[in-house]
């Protein structure tokens, strides 16, 4: 065989196996970048692959047929991946469906639009979620009340709420702010948005755009919302015909029977909250755990729990993750008190040892909700003006790791869940 006939069929040969090969980007404490990893699976969906998300295998790893594609802008994003035969794939299906192992693989098929909700041109804190999108090469569209409220939540599979007060109060930064220009600015952009929108207070405004992400959420939506936008949008939906703004809120004093009128099977996932009606308070409700509850903050952290990935793939995804113990991080709304939280509601992260709950989730109609308490996973006690965490000093967090586990759960192909 002449040198060139010898090298032809090695190229053959090795172009073969590469094309019954597999792509394995491993998830577990080997990985070199954890957060760009889902952006080369939501990369890979976007060039019509499938890609299979092995639950609890190696920390949740990722599996798709060989691309040379892929492979290249794996090296270019340093993220790390393993090239594998087809035998080798086989095996680890195997182990993956064995039934003496709690794990499970979940086919991802189709990349999921993403809609993050937040005002045009205004942002005075950075938004951990748009951080994570960005950072991994997620492409999404901002939405705001506009586009809520004429429907085109219908686009999207999966949106996004953060910081936003969906009460109409402000955040209640009023005490703090009230002379800030960004706070005056902010009262500005909403006043208008609801005259324009045919609203005369904010406050109404708000509750429609709640009700309006409500039914997006029945109708088959994924909903994931963090810090304010958790407790704020339960709050509102519970309120839908009662007052519970201040006049310097929205003109006129608030209901002062209130609490009694508040609507508890409106809500998603909290229950029997007690609103805090005082103005000049930064709270909502007794929903939100307090700093002074959480004692030293050298000591908060919180623990993801363990479900079976063969009956419960939902939550399995929701909490892939290379650790189960995480730092804690504050937020307007640092975490949510449990004994406040509907039994419908599923736990998924808490403070042992403590009535602090992290991580939820639930289902609505035919869509799902998730909501993750505090602000930024690397930025423990975010202030208003603080720069924008940079992920590239963070790229193994594991806290932003649960943020882009839900980016790409509505990628999932639909499982029936085995009783």
């Amino acid at each position: 065989m002449t040198l060139i006939k010898f090298f032809v069929v090695n190229f053959i040969l090795i172009a073969a196996l590469f094309a019954q090969g597999k792509i394995l980007i491993p998830m577990d404490l080997r990985q070199g970048d954890h957060l760009k990893a889902y952006g080369i699976a939501y990369y890979a969906l976007t060039k019509g692959m499938v890609v299979d998300w092995l639950l609890n295998y190696r920390g949740g790893s990722f599996m798709m047929d060989y691309s040379e594609d892929v492979a290249n802008i794996c090296r270019i994003r340093g993220v790390s991946f393993t090239t594998i035969s087809g035998s080798e794939a086989s095996r680890i299906l195997a182990e993956v469906q064995d039934e003496n192992n709690n794990m499970d693989v979940v086919r991802l098929e189709k990349e999921p639009k993403i809609a993050v909700y937040v005002p045009p041109g205004f942002n005075p804190w950075d938004d951990a979620v748009t951080l994570a999108l960005d950072y991994a090469q997620i492409p999404y569209d901002k939405i705001w009340n506009d586009e809520v409220l004429r429907g085109d939540l219908a686009k999207y599979d999966w949106l996004h709420l953060h910081h936003e007060d969906f009460t109409g109060q402000y955040g209640k930064f009023y005490a703090s702010f009230a002379n800030a220009q960004w706070y005056i600015e902010q009262q500005i952009l909403y006043e208008n948005n609801a005259k324009k929108n045919g609203y005369r207070k904010v406050s109404d405004m708000m509750k429609d755009v709640a009700f309006a992400i409500k039914s997006y959420v029945a109708n088959g939506g994924f909903l994931f919302a963090m810090c304010s936008a958790t407790d704020s949008y339960d709050i509102a939906l519970a309120a839908k015909n009662v007052d519970i703004c201040d006049k310097m809120y929205d003109g006129d004093p608030p209901d002062p029977d209130a609490q009694s009128k508040l609507d508890f099977s409106q809500s998603l996932a909290f229950t029997d909250f007690k609103l805090e009606m005082n103005p000049y308070v930064y709270e909502y409700s007794d929903i939100d755990i307090q700093p002074a509850e959480i004692g030293n903050f050298e000591n908060d952290y919180f623990t993801l729990f363990e479900f079976s990935a063969k009956y419960d793939p939902v939550p399995t995804m929701l909490t892939q993750n290379h650790v189960n113990v995480i730092r804690g991080f504050l937020g307007q709304t640092t975490a949510f008190r449990e004994k406040l939280i509907k039994k419908t509601v599923t736990i998924m992260g808490k403070r042992e040892g403590t009535d602090q709950v992290k991580y939820i989730r639930g289902d609505f109609g035919r869509g799902t909700f998730c909501f993750l308490g505090g602000h930024d996973p690397e930025d423990y006690q975010h202030q208003v003006g603080d720069p924008p965490t940079d992920l590239s000093l963070f790229k193994n967090s594991p806290g932003y790791r649960l943020i882009l586990n839900n980016i790409l759960f509505p990628a999932a192909k639909k499982k029936k869940q085995k009783t």
